[in-house]
Protein backbone atom coordinates (compact mmCIF):
# COMPACT_ATOMS: atom_id res chain seq x y z
CA UNK A 1 0.00 0.00 0.00
CA UNK A 2 1.15 3.49 -0.83
CA UNK A 3 1.16 5.99 2.05
CA UNK A 4 1.46 9.76 2.33
CA UNK A 5 4.52 11.29 4.03
CA UNK A 6 6.00 14.72 4.54
CA UNK A 7 9.55 14.94 3.26
CA UNK A 8 10.69 15.73 6.80
CA UNK A 9 9.40 12.29 7.82
CA UNK A 10 11.66 10.61 5.29
CA UNK A 11 14.94 12.16 6.37
CA UNK A 12 16.66 15.42 7.21
CA UNK A 13 16.19 18.45 4.95
CA UNK A 14 19.54 20.24 4.81
CA UNK A 15 20.39 23.60 3.28
CA UNK A 16 23.81 24.83 2.25
CA UNK A 17 26.02 27.89 2.37
CA UNK A 18 28.95 29.61 0.68
CA UNK A 19 32.26 30.23 2.46
CA UNK A 20 33.48 33.81 2.05
CA UNK A 21 34.88 34.10 -1.47
CA UNK A 22 37.37 36.70 -0.28
CA UNK A 23 39.19 34.19 1.93
CA UNK A 24 41.53 32.21 -0.31
CA UNK A 25 42.19 29.44 2.22
CA UNK A 26 38.51 28.43 2.16
CA UNK A 27 38.80 27.15 -1.42
CA UNK A 28 40.86 24.57 -3.27
CA UNK A 29 40.59 21.85 -0.66
CA UNK A 30 39.39 18.27 -0.88
CA UNK A 31 35.71 18.75 0.04
CA UNK A 32 33.38 18.59 -2.96
CA UNK A 33 31.13 21.69 -3.08
CA UNK A 34 28.20 21.91 -5.48
CA UNK A 35 26.12 24.84 -6.77
CA UNK A 36 23.01 24.82 -8.99
CA UNK A 37 25.25 25.95 -11.86
CA UNK A 38 27.12 22.64 -11.56
CA UNK A 39 23.87 20.75 -12.09
CA UNK A 40 22.79 22.94 -15.01
CA UNK A 41 25.33 21.19 -17.23
CA UNK A 42 25.24 17.84 -15.41
CA UNK A 43 23.52 15.02 -17.28
CA UNK A 44 23.85 12.04 -14.95
CA UNK A 45 22.29 10.99 -11.66
CA UNK A 46 25.26 10.58 -9.33
CA UNK A 47 27.46 13.62 -8.81
CA UNK A 48 30.97 13.47 -7.34
CA UNK A 49 31.97 17.14 -7.28
CA UNK A 50 31.28 20.59 -8.61
CA UNK A 51 33.46 23.17 -10.33
CA UNK A 52 35.10 24.12 -7.04
CA UNK A 53 36.19 22.35 -3.88
CA UNK A 54 36.38 23.87 -0.42
CA UNK A 55 38.64 23.24 2.54
CA UNK A 56 37.63 22.00 5.98
CA UNK A 57 38.17 25.54 7.23
CA UNK A 58 35.81 26.80 4.54
CA UNK A 59 33.18 24.26 5.54
CA UNK A 60 33.47 25.18 9.22
CA UNK A 61 33.31 28.91 8.43
CA UNK A 62 29.71 28.75 7.23
CA UNK A 63 26.50 26.84 7.85
CA UNK A 64 27.10 24.31 5.05
CA UNK A 65 27.13 20.68 6.12
CA UNK A 66 28.94 17.69 4.70
CA UNK A 67 26.18 15.52 3.27
CA UNK A 68 26.76 11.76 3.20
CA UNK A 69 26.83 9.68 0.03
CA UNK A 70 23.28 8.87 -1.03
CA UNK A 71 21.93 12.31 -0.16
CA UNK A 72 19.50 13.62 -2.76
CA UNK A 73 20.37 17.17 -3.84
CA UNK A 74 17.50 19.43 -4.94
CA UNK A 75 18.14 22.96 -6.21
CA UNK A 76 15.69 25.25 -4.46
CA UNK A 77 16.45 28.57 -6.12
CA UNK A 78 17.35 30.05 -9.50
CA UNK A 79 16.48 27.62 -11.01
CA UNK A 80 14.38 25.25 -8.96
CA UNK A 81 14.33 21.53 -9.66
CA UNK A 82 17.79 20.23 -10.54
CA UNK A 83 18.17 16.84 -8.86
CA UNK A 84 21.22 14.63 -8.28
CA UNK A 85 22.44 11.99 -5.85
CA UNK A 86 25.69 12.51 -3.96
CA UNK A 87 28.09 9.75 -5.00
CA UNK A 88 30.38 10.66 -2.11
CA UNK A 89 30.31 13.16 0.79
CA UNK A 90 29.40 16.59 -0.63
CA UNK A 91 28.61 20.09 0.58
CA UNK A 92 26.36 22.53 -1.29
CA UNK A 93 25.77 26.23 -1.44
CA UNK A 94 22.58 27.90 -0.26
CA UNK A 95 20.82 27.10 -3.54
CA UNK A 96 19.86 23.63 -2.32
CA UNK A 97 17.44 21.94 0.04
CA UNK A 98 18.81 18.40 0.12
CA UNK A 99 17.31 15.28 1.64
CA UNK A 100 19.50 12.98 3.71
CA UNK A 101 17.21 9.95 3.47
CA UNK A 102 16.22 7.63 6.26
CA UNK A 103 17.24 4.45 4.45
CA UNK A 104 14.76 2.36 6.41
CA UNK A 105 11.94 4.36 4.83
CA UNK A 106 13.11 5.57 1.45
CA UNK A 107 15.51 4.50 -1.29
CA UNK A 108 17.81 7.28 -2.57
CA UNK A 109 17.33 6.43 -6.24
CA UNK A 110 13.55 6.24 -5.82
CA UNK A 111 13.61 9.66 -4.10
CA UNK A 112 15.66 11.05 -6.99
CA UNK A 113 12.94 10.04 -9.45
CA UNK A 114 10.16 11.09 -7.09
CA UNK A 115 11.58 14.62 -6.82
CA UNK A 116 11.98 14.82 -10.59
CA UNK A 117 8.35 13.77 -10.93
CA UNK A 118 7.26 16.45 -8.44
CA UNK A 119 9.56 19.16 -9.81
CA UNK A 120 6.81 21.39 -11.25
CA UNK A 121 4.64 21.05 -8.16
CA UNK A 122 7.53 21.98 -5.87
CA UNK A 123 8.59 24.87 -8.11
CA UNK A 124 5.06 26.31 -7.87
CA UNK A 125 5.49 26.47 -4.08
CA UNK A 126 8.43 28.85 -4.41
CA UNK A 127 8.13 32.48 -3.41
CA UNK A 128 10.12 35.66 -3.87
CA UNK A 129 10.14 38.77 -6.03
CA UNK A 130 13.67 38.88 -7.46
CA UNK A 131 13.78 35.12 -7.94
CA UNK A 132 11.68 32.27 -6.64
CA UNK A 133 12.96 30.07 -3.86
CA UNK A 134 11.57 27.08 -2.00
CA UNK A 135 12.21 27.58 1.72
CA UNK A 136 13.36 24.89 4.09
CA UNK A 137 10.00 25.00 5.90
CA UNK A 138 8.14 24.53 2.62
CA UNK A 139 10.38 21.68 1.59
CA UNK A 140 9.92 19.88 4.90
CA UNK A 141 6.12 20.02 4.59
CA UNK A 142 5.86 18.80 0.99
CA UNK A 143 3.72 15.67 0.92
CA UNK A 144 4.53 12.72 -1.30
CA UNK A 145 3.12 9.24 -1.77
CA UNK A 146 5.43 6.30 -1.20
CA UNK A 147 5.06 2.55 -1.66
CA UNK A 148 6.82 0.09 0.66
CA UNK A 149 10.63 0.13 0.46
CA UNK A 150 10.85 -3.10 -1.55
CA UNK A 151 8.53 -1.71 -4.21
CA UNK A 152 10.47 1.58 -4.24
CA UNK A 153 13.59 -0.39 -5.12
CA UNK A 154 11.79 -2.24 -7.91
CA UNK A 155 10.46 1.00 -9.40
CA UNK A 156 13.86 2.66 -9.12
CA UNK A 157 15.36 -0.45 -10.72
CA UNK A 158 13.18 -0.10 -13.82
CA UNK A 159 13.88 3.61 -14.29
CA UNK A 160 17.50 3.17 -13.26
CA UNK A 161 18.11 0.45 -15.85
CA UNK A 162 17.04 2.87 -18.59
CA UNK A 163 19.29 5.61 -17.23
CA UNK A 164 22.14 3.12 -16.83
CA UNK A 165 22.04 2.42 -20.56
CA UNK A 166 21.74 6.12 -21.41
CA UNK A 167 24.77 6.90 -19.24
CA UNK A 168 26.71 3.97 -20.74
CA UNK A 169 25.97 5.32 -24.22
CA UNK A 170 27.18 8.73 -23.08
CA UNK A 171 30.47 7.29 -21.83
CA UNK A 172 30.93 5.26 -25.03
CA UNK A 173 30.29 8.36 -27.12
CA UNK A 174 32.69 10.47 -25.07
CA UNK A 175 35.37 7.84 -25.67
CA UNK A 176 34.61 7.64 -29.39
CA UNK A 177 34.76 11.39 -29.82
CA UNK A 178 37.98 11.52 -27.82
CA UNK A 179 39.46 9.06 -30.32
CA UNK A 180 38.38 11.25 -33.26
CA UNK A 181 39.78 14.38 -31.62
CA UNK A 182 43.07 12.63 -30.86
CA UNK A 183 43.34 11.60 -34.51
CA UNK A 184 42.63 15.17 -35.66
CA UNK A 185 45.31 16.53 -33.33
CA UNK A 186 47.81 13.90 -34.45
CA UNK A 187 47.28 14.70 -38.13
CA UNK A 188 46.50 18.41 -38.31
CA UNK A 189 48.18 19.89 -35.24
CA UNK A 190 51.20 17.67 -34.56
CA UNK A 191 51.59 16.43 -38.18
CA UNK A 192 52.71 13.04 -36.86
CA UNK A 193 51.92 10.92 -39.97
CA UNK A 194 53.83 13.39 -42.17
CA UNK A 195 57.07 13.67 -40.16
CA UNK A 196 59.04 11.62 -42.68
CA UNK A 197 58.27 14.06 -45.48
CA UNK A 198 59.66 17.55 -46.15
CA UNK A 199 58.37 20.58 -44.25
CA UNK A 200 58.34 24.23 -45.32
CA UNK A 201 58.27 27.50 -43.40
CA UNK A 202 55.02 29.45 -43.05
CA UNK A 203 53.62 32.26 -40.94
CA UNK A 204 52.05 29.54 -38.81
CA UNK A 205 55.32 27.65 -38.35
CA UNK A 206 56.69 24.68 -40.23
CA UNK A 207 54.04 22.76 -42.17
CA UNK A 208 54.18 19.71 -44.44
CA UNK A 209 55.15 20.47 -48.01
CA UNK A 210 52.06 20.73 -50.19
CA UNK A 211 49.97 22.22 -47.39
CA UNK A 212 49.18 25.94 -47.41
CA UNK A 213 48.21 28.84 -45.22
CA UNK A 214 44.73 30.26 -45.48
CA UNK A 215 41.73 31.55 -43.60
CA UNK A 216 38.94 29.54 -42.05
CA UNK A 217 36.49 31.07 -44.51
CA UNK A 218 38.55 29.78 -47.46
CA UNK A 219 37.15 26.32 -46.78
CA UNK A 220 33.99 26.98 -44.73
CA UNK A 221 30.84 28.85 -45.73
CA UNK A 222 29.10 30.70 -42.89
CA UNK A 223 25.31 30.87 -43.04
CA UNK A 224 22.92 32.75 -40.79
CA UNK A 225 19.50 31.88 -39.43
CA UNK A 226 16.27 33.62 -38.54
CA UNK A 227 13.07 33.31 -36.55
CA UNK A 228 9.54 33.33 -38.01
CA UNK A 229 7.18 35.86 -36.45
CA UNK A 230 6.17 34.47 -33.09
CA UNK A 231 2.64 35.85 -33.30
CA UNK A 232 1.86 33.86 -36.46
CA UNK A 233 0.46 30.55 -35.22
CA UNK A 234 0.69 28.94 -38.63
CA UNK A 235 4.48 29.29 -38.49
CA UNK A 236 4.90 27.26 -35.31
CA UNK A 237 4.41 23.78 -33.84
CA UNK A 238 5.16 22.04 -37.11
CA UNK A 239 7.49 19.12 -37.75
CA UNK A 240 10.71 21.01 -38.56
CA UNK A 241 13.14 21.16 -35.61
CA UNK A 242 14.21 24.75 -34.91
CA UNK A 243 17.66 24.94 -33.33
CA UNK A 244 18.64 27.52 -30.70
CA UNK A 245 21.50 27.60 -28.14
CA UNK A 246 19.26 26.17 -25.41
CA UNK A 247 19.04 22.92 -27.41
CA UNK A 248 22.74 22.17 -26.95
CA UNK A 249 23.15 19.12 -24.73
CA UNK A 250 25.91 16.77 -23.71
CA UNK A 251 26.27 15.06 -27.10
CA UNK A 252 27.84 16.25 -30.32
CA UNK A 253 24.63 15.74 -32.32
CA UNK A 254 21.32 17.61 -32.09
CA UNK A 255 18.45 15.24 -32.80
CA UNK A 256 15.48 17.31 -31.70
CA UNK A 257 14.76 20.80 -30.43
CA UNK A 258 12.48 22.49 -27.94
CA UNK A 259 10.66 24.42 -30.67
CA UNK A 260 9.47 23.37 -34.10
CA UNK A 261 8.28 25.35 -37.09
CA UNK A 262 6.09 24.60 -40.08
CA UNK A 263 7.03 24.63 -43.75
CA UNK A 264 5.29 28.01 -43.97
CA UNK A 265 7.34 29.27 -41.05
CA UNK A 266 10.50 28.18 -42.82
CA UNK A 267 9.43 30.08 -45.94
CA UNK A 268 8.95 33.21 -43.84
CA UNK A 269 12.25 33.40 -42.00
CA UNK A 270 15.91 33.82 -42.90
CA UNK A 271 16.88 30.22 -42.13
CA UNK A 272 17.46 27.48 -44.65
CA UNK A 273 16.55 23.86 -44.01
CA UNK A 274 19.96 22.52 -43.09
CA UNK A 275 20.88 18.94 -43.87
CA UNK A 276 22.19 16.31 -41.42
CA UNK A 277 25.81 16.86 -40.33
CA UNK A 278 25.55 20.62 -40.69
CA UNK A 279 27.86 22.15 -38.09
CA UNK A 280 26.19 24.72 -35.83
CA UNK A 281 28.01 27.15 -33.57
CA UNK A 282 26.18 29.25 -30.99
CA UNK A 283 27.18 32.87 -31.55
CA UNK A 284 25.21 34.92 -29.02
CA UNK A 285 24.06 34.28 -25.48
CA UNK A 286 25.59 30.86 -24.93
CA UNK A 287 28.63 31.38 -27.12
CA UNK A 288 31.02 28.93 -28.73
CA UNK A 289 29.13 25.63 -28.43
CA UNK A 290 29.75 23.47 -31.50
CA UNK A 291 27.40 20.64 -32.52
CA UNK A 292 26.20 18.81 -35.62
CA UNK A 293 22.63 18.32 -36.77
CA UNK A 294 21.48 14.73 -36.61
CA UNK A 295 18.53 15.42 -38.89
CA UNK A 296 17.18 18.20 -41.10
CA UNK A 297 16.50 21.39 -39.13
CA UNK A 298 16.31 25.16 -39.25
CA UNK A 299 17.95 27.55 -36.77
CA UNK A 300 17.47 30.97 -35.27
CA UNK A 301 19.64 34.05 -35.70
CA UNK A 302 21.82 33.48 -32.62
CA UNK A 303 23.77 30.71 -34.41
CA UNK A 304 25.82 30.17 -37.52
CA UNK A 305 25.59 27.15 -39.78
CA UNK A 306 28.99 26.07 -41.10
CA UNK A 307 29.24 24.22 -44.40
CA UNK A 308 32.37 22.92 -46.12
CA UNK A 309 33.21 24.62 -49.41
CA UNK A 310 34.32 22.61 -52.45
CA UNK A 311 33.15 19.32 -50.91
CA UNK A 312 35.17 19.72 -47.71
CA UNK A 313 33.62 17.00 -45.47
CA UNK A 314 31.49 18.10 -42.53
CA UNK A 315 33.41 15.99 -40.00
CA UNK A 316 36.53 18.00 -40.84
CA UNK A 317 34.53 21.24 -40.59
CA UNK A 318 33.40 20.12 -37.13
CA UNK A 319 36.93 19.51 -35.88
CA UNK A 320 38.53 22.60 -37.41
CA UNK A 321 35.72 24.65 -35.85
CA UNK A 322 36.36 23.14 -32.42
CA UNK A 323 40.02 24.09 -32.83
CA UNK A 324 39.10 27.63 -33.92
CA UNK A 325 36.78 28.17 -30.95
CA UNK A 326 39.51 26.99 -28.60
CA UNK A 327 41.87 29.59 -30.04
CA UNK A 328 39.28 32.35 -29.79
CA UNK A 329 38.68 31.46 -26.15
CA UNK A 330 42.39 31.65 -25.40
CA UNK A 331 42.58 35.07 -27.04
CA UNK A 332 39.79 36.24 -24.77
CA UNK A 333 41.94 35.25 -21.75
CA UNK A 334 39.12 33.27 -20.21
CA UNK A 335 36.54 36.07 -20.55
CA UNK A 336 33.05 35.21 -21.74
CA UNK A 337 32.29 36.22 -25.32
CA UNK A 338 29.32 38.50 -25.86
CA UNK A 339 29.16 37.27 -29.43
CA UNK A 340 31.12 35.62 -32.21
CA UNK A 341 30.96 37.47 -35.53
CA UNK A 342 31.70 36.41 -39.09
CA UNK A 343 34.76 38.67 -38.92
CA UNK A 344 36.15 36.54 -36.09
CA UNK A 345 36.06 33.56 -38.44
CA UNK A 346 37.46 35.44 -41.44
CA UNK A 347 40.43 36.75 -39.44
CA UNK A 348 41.54 33.33 -38.28
CA UNK A 349 44.44 31.83 -40.19
CA UNK A 350 44.60 28.06 -40.48
CA UNK A 351 46.76 25.45 -42.15
CA UNK A 352 44.89 23.89 -45.08
CA UNK A 353 45.92 20.32 -45.96
CA UNK A 354 45.45 18.80 -49.42
CA UNK A 355 41.88 17.71 -50.06
CA UNK A 356 42.96 14.06 -50.27
CA UNK A 357 44.29 14.22 -46.70
CA UNK A 358 41.11 15.85 -45.41
CA UNK A 359 39.01 13.23 -47.21
CA UNK A 360 41.12 10.39 -45.79
CA UNK A 361 40.64 11.73 -42.25
CA UNK A 362 36.90 12.08 -42.81
CA UNK A 363 36.63 8.52 -44.13
CA UNK A 364 38.35 7.21 -40.98
CA UNK A 365 36.17 9.14 -38.50
CA UNK A 366 32.91 8.63 -40.39
CA UNK A 367 32.09 5.25 -38.76
CA UNK A 368 33.02 6.73 -35.38
CA UNK A 369 30.43 9.49 -35.76
CA UNK A 370 27.87 7.13 -37.24
CA UNK A 371 28.16 5.00 -34.09
CA UNK A 372 27.89 8.12 -31.91
CA UNK A 373 24.73 9.12 -33.75
CA UNK A 374 23.20 5.66 -33.38
CA UNK A 375 23.92 5.71 -29.65
CA UNK A 376 22.35 9.15 -29.29
CA UNK A 377 19.25 8.03 -31.20
CA UNK A 378 18.94 5.04 -28.90
CA UNK A 379 19.42 7.21 -25.81
CA UNK A 380 16.70 9.59 -26.98
CA UNK A 381 14.28 6.68 -27.34
CA UNK A 382 15.20 5.36 -23.90
CA UNK A 383 14.76 8.86 -22.43
CA UNK A 384 11.30 9.09 -23.99
CA UNK A 385 10.40 5.68 -22.55
CA UNK A 386 11.69 6.68 -19.11
CA UNK A 387 9.77 9.95 -19.21
CA UNK A 388 6.60 8.06 -20.18
CA UNK A 389 7.00 5.53 -17.38
CA UNK A 390 8.00 8.03 -14.68
CA UNK A 391 4.57 9.61 -14.03
CA UNK A 392 2.80 6.25 -14.36
CA UNK A 393 5.09 4.58 -11.84
CA UNK A 394 5.22 7.51 -9.43
CA UNK A 395 1.45 7.90 -9.37
CA UNK A 396 0.93 4.14 -8.90
CA UNK A 397 -0.98 4.02 -12.19
CA UNK A 398 1.36 1.16 -13.05
CA UNK A 399 2.09 -1.36 -10.32
CA UNK A 400 5.37 -3.22 -10.20
CA UNK A 401 5.54 -6.88 -9.29
CA UNK A 402 8.63 -8.92 -8.63
CA UNK A 403 11.32 -9.12 -11.31
CA UNK A 404 10.21 -5.76 -12.77
CA UNK A 405 6.99 -7.18 -14.15
CA UNK A 406 4.50 -4.38 -14.78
Amino acid sequence: MWAKYKLSELGAIVGGATPSTSVEKYYGGEIAWVTPKDLSSFSGRYIECGERNITEEGLNSCSAQLLPAGSVLFSSRAPIGYVAIAKNPIATNQGFKSLVPDTEKVDSLFMYYLLKYNKNRIEAMGSGTTFKEVSGATMKNIEVNLPPLAEQKRIAGILGALDDKIELNRRINANLEEQAQALFKSWFVDFEPFRDGPFVDSELGKIPQGWKEGNYTDIVEIRGGGTPKTDMQEYWNGNIPFFSPKDVGAGCFILDTEKHITAKGLENCNSSLFQPNTVFITARGTVGKVVMSGTEMAMNQTNYALLGKQNIPQYYVYHITLQLVGRLLKKANGAVFNAITTRDFACEQIVIPPYSTIKHFSDIVKPIYENILLNEVQSNRLSALRDTLLPKLMSSELSVKNDYEL
